[in-house]
């Protein structure tokens, strides 16, 4: 197995000072007294990444991942311990944090471009491929301190994965611009992750990380908790957050219908979201455990171009734990859409098994692989009573018998 990516007993501690006049008589007392407090960001991390495996880092902030990864890309020095990377490294991490504000977008792009690795002649044969993407060729030549927070994530991105690397980090950059971009942006990645690239991707979305990681990372104040396959972690970190965030404040409400709109280029969103039970159609609405039929109805729009995007729908308890839900693309259904890219899904939930409580329906629309998230609606919220005194969350099928 080739090792891309080994680290061995990395840690990274800083140095914090109560007061700006510390630092002068820490440096006066060379050492004799300290003025000063450690931090321990990273304290003896230890893994190694394979060629081509997508690895993903989980933790809460302050976990030590961004340190972790600015490590691994040479923007910081570990205080003891060793990074070994084998590869050209491309990083989206705080995209356009390299560029110089008083350059133009091009002066920009050949500096990030050849401090990546490219030469003079590969960054010009790839400069026009670069500016294409990213969709601003009409600014191209203005300085970057004018540029919308939009214009400047397209340019950073474009950058970043235009030098065919071996190692691609990601900091939260799957959502990045608008919504046309952030599906160019999203498939651009899942080619690299197709052509072999190694990949680091740090995300607080488990959902994604479970989707694209073969194995996953939990860090937890500066150590490794979990380093496994990667339904292990996610599942451990999800009960982790479960058992520390006892109250979650509830989202609010978005509208179950919302004003159709035209289709959006190179994207999708949601037309309409309408959750009944027996014709029902209230913001609260009222059902019996084993007997409602829960009924949802998401309509959508999308760009013909585009594959016809998946259909999710899950249920959450009042403080926002997940209970359950439901995919088409999981549960391999195919979906039809008109020659404008529009179609309404049905979903029905027969006798439901949810036992009493509060719940809450959230609809997505997502990609055709079902990992990039188009749209999202917090719908309706459901008050489940029940005839018995059964406990717990759901009621499950059972045959009883006796031997």
């Amino acid at each position: 197995m080739s090792i891309a990516i080994r680290v061995q007993n990395l840690s990274k501690c800083y140095q914090l000072y109560a007061q700006p006049h510390d630092r002068l008589k820490q440096f006066l007392w060379r050492g004799r007294r300290q003025y000063f407090r450690e931090f321990w960001a990273l304290r003896d991390v230890n893994f190694e990444v394979a060629k081509g495996e997508v690895l993903g880092i989980i933790g809460r902030n302050g976990a030590g991942k961004s340190t972790l990864l600015q490590l691994l890309c040479g923007t910081l020095t570990p205080t003891s311990g060793e990074v070994t990377v084998k590869g050209r490294v491309a990083a989206l991490l705080e995209l356009g944090a390299g560029f110089n504000p008083e350059f133009s977008g091009r002066e920009n792009v050949f500096m990030s471009a050849a401090i990546m690795g490219l030469s003079q002649n590969e960054i010009e044969d790839r400069f026009e491929a670069i500016v294409d993407f990213s969709g601003i060729r009409d600014f191209i030549d203005q300085p970057v301190k004018t540029y919308s927070s939009g214009m400047y994530v397209r340019l950073a991105f474009s950058v970043a994965t235009s030098v065919d690397p071996d190692i691609l980090v990601i900091d939260e950059a799957l959502s990045v611009g608008d919504g046309e971009f952030a599906r160019k942006s999203f498939d651009r990645i899942m080619n690299l992750k197709a052509r072999g690239t190694t990949i680091l991707f740090c995300s607080h979305s488990i959902y994604q990380v479970e989707a694209l990681c073969q194995r996953a990372l939990w860090l937890d104040n500066g150590q490794v908790r979990i380093l496994d396959k990667v339904a292990i972690p996610c599942l451990a970190y999800n009960q982790f957050l479960d058992q520390i965030d006892n109250t979650i404040p509830p989202a609010s409400l978005i509208p179950i219908d919302s004003t159709p709109a035209t289709t959006p280029t190179g994207s999708a969103r949601l037309t309409r979201v309408v959750v009944t039970v027996d014709d029902q159609t209230r913001l609260i609405l009222q059902l019996t455990s084993m007997i409602s039929t829960l009924e949802v109805q998401i309509s959508f729009t999308s760009c013909p171009s585009l594959p016809c995007p998946s259909v999710a729908v899950a249920i959450t308890d009042a403080n926002g734990r997940s209970i359950s839900s439901c995919c088409n693309y999981y549960d391999q259904v195919s979906l039809v859409r008109d020659a404008q890219g529009t179609a309404t899904v049905q979903l029905k939930l027969p006798a439901i098994q949810l036992l009493r409580g509060h719940y809450v329906v959230h609809a997505y629309l997502m990609c055709e692989q079902a990992i990039h998230i188009y749209d999202y609606a917090r719908c309706t919220e459901f008050e489940v009573t029940q005839p018995g005194l059964e406990i717990g969350i759901v009621s499950l099928r059972r045959i009883w018998g006796q031997l």
